[in-house]
């Protein structure tokens, strides 16, 4: 439950790909990731980008995806709806490792 009722819930995804990942599985996995706002209801934002941080912390990390959500049964309805599974599924044969942390916004 949010501290504040007009919070929104973010839901942070980190991926970290394999270093034998081919450039085209990566843009696959990419653009996989750009349809689902389109395919899921109740996804508020989306926004991605690639760290260009300088101090060399990101734990090879190297893409970021941000949704917001305006509460958990929409989050929840996008973690379970059918695309969100297919794409989860076509993440095994590039991506090493992965982060996801859910948080509401202050």
């Amino acid at each position: 439950m949010p501290a504040n009722p007009s919070s929104l819930l973010r839901h942070v995804v980190l991926f970290a790909f394999r270093d034998d990942a081919a450039a085209d599985a990566v843009d696959a996995v990419v653009s996989g990731f750009h349809g689902l706002p389109a395919a899921i209801p109740g996804i508020v934002t989306y926004e991605w980008g690639t760290n260009v941080s300088p101090e060399g912390l990101n734990d090879g990390f190297t893409h970021c995806f941000t949704l917001t959500f305006a509460s958990a049964e929409d989050r929840d309805t996008y973690l379970n709806h059918p695309a969100h599974q297919q794409f989860v599924g076509m993440l095994g044969s590039c991506l090493a490792r992965s982060l996801v942390l859910d948080y509401w916004a202050h």
